[in-house]
C-alpha cells in the first residue's frame, strides 16, 4: 500500500495521507514528479512502459516520473524515481524543478537534466520500464501522433526541449 501526503491548494502539507488508487477529496492534492534527461545532441532519454502496466501499457514516456510518497519532498521523490526506474543516481538536494504544472488533483514538478547517459549502463525496473532510448523532439512528436507515446500536449514537448538548458521565461 502506497501512501501520499495530502496538500492543500497552496501546496501546504495537511498532515494527512491518502492511499494511492483512491480518489482524492475535493480541495486535496498530491505531488507528482518527472525527470527529463537530455544529452549533448539535444535528445531526450525516453522510456517504454511495461506491457502489464495498468496505465498506458507499452507506450513511450518521458525519462521517469511518479507520485511522491509520504515523507518525500519534490527533490527526494525525483531522486528516488530516477534511481528506481532506470538505476541512475543524481543529487537533487539543492535543485529546484524547472517547471511546475498544476493538474486537477495535484502538482507536477518537472526537472530537466543535461547528461550524456550510457544506455547500456542503466538498470531498468522490471515492474515499470521495458526499454529506453534517445529521441529527438521531432521523433517524440511523431510518436505522439502515431499513438506510441503518452498523449502529452505537443506544446509541452516543445517547452521541455526549449527549457532543457536554461531557466525562466525570457529568451536571452
Amino acid at each position: 500500500m502506497e501512501l501520499w501526503d495530502v496538500y492543500d491548494i497552496n501546496r501546504n502539507k495537511t498532515n494527512r495521507t491518502w492511499v494511492r488508487g483512491k480518489r482524492l477529496e475535493p480541495g486535496d492534492y498530491h505531488l507528482v514528479v518527472h525527470v527529463c534527461i537530455f544529452n549533448s545532441n539535444g535528445e531526450m532519454l525516453i522510456q517504454q512502459r511495461q506491457s502489464f502496466k495498468e496505465g498506458w501499457p507499452n507506450l513511450w514516456d518521458l525519462t521517469v516520473g511518479g507520485s511522491a510518497t509520504s515523507g518525500d519532498t519534490s527533490q527526494t521523490a525525483a531522486q528516488r524515481e530516477l534511481y528506481e526506474e532506470i538505476g541512475l543516481k543524481a543529487d537533487f538536494q539543492h535543485v529546484r524543478p524547472h517547471l511546475t504544472i498544476n493538474f486537477e488533483y495535484g502538482f507536477d514538478d518537472i526537472y530537466l537534466i543535461q547528461e550524456d547517459v550510457e544506455l547500456h549502463k542503466l538498470t531498468l525496473q522490471h515492474e515499470e520500464v521495458q526499454n529506453v532510448k534517445w529521441a529527438s523532439k521531432e521523433e517524440i512528436l511523431t510518436m505522439i501522433k502515431n499513438e506510441e507515446f503518452l498523449p502529452y500536449y505537443e506544446s509541452l514537448i516543445h517547452l521541455l526541449f526549449d527549457c532543457r538548458n536554461k531557466r525562466g521565461t525570457i529568451k536571452r
